[in-house]
């Protein structure tokens, strides 16, 4: 049975890993060969990289880590998937440590104002009737 199209059905969480756990390894891992200036590769998953803010990019000279970017291509047989998989090698970007790891671990937080707006929908939704004068703003 496939089950990947219902509403439950576990999807990875990247935004959970990048900030969990490819920031503190950057951060930690990275630092310690940032200082011995070695230069680092990181090997992603496409979906996952493509979650990752925009880097910026520099010449492969310049560079201090090297962005692997891998996917996973179903293998056909006759015609037909086979449920196998090979891992290609996609795109590779360049860039400096630091730029890097301020932009990931740096949030885009957004306006206030659309995130107040979201509060008070999520609110009204679980109150049967809305209030007529109380909101997130005002609450007494």
């Amino acid at each position: 049975m496939d089950w990947s199209k219902e509403p439950s059905y576990p999807r990875p969480d990247y935004l959970s890993s990048s900030r969990k756990r490819l920031a503190p390894q950057l951060l930690f891992k990275g630092g310690i060969l940032h200082t011995w200036n070695k230069k680092i590769a990181v090997a992603l998953n496409k979906s996952f990289f493509a979650t990752l803010p925009r880097l910026k990019e520099v010449s492969k000279s310049d560079a201090d880590i090297a962005w692997l970017i891998y996917d996973l291509e179903s293998v056909k047989g006759k015609g037909k998937e086979t449920g196998r998989y090979l891992l290609k090698k996609g795109d590779e970007l360049f860039t400096q440590f630091e730029p890097a790891l301020v932009s990931i671990t740096t949030a885009s937080p957004g306006k206030v104002e659309d995130f107040m707006k979201l509060l008070q929908e999520k609110l009204d939704e679980q109150l049967e009737t809305p209030p007529v004068n109380k909101t997130i703003e005002r609450p007494f």
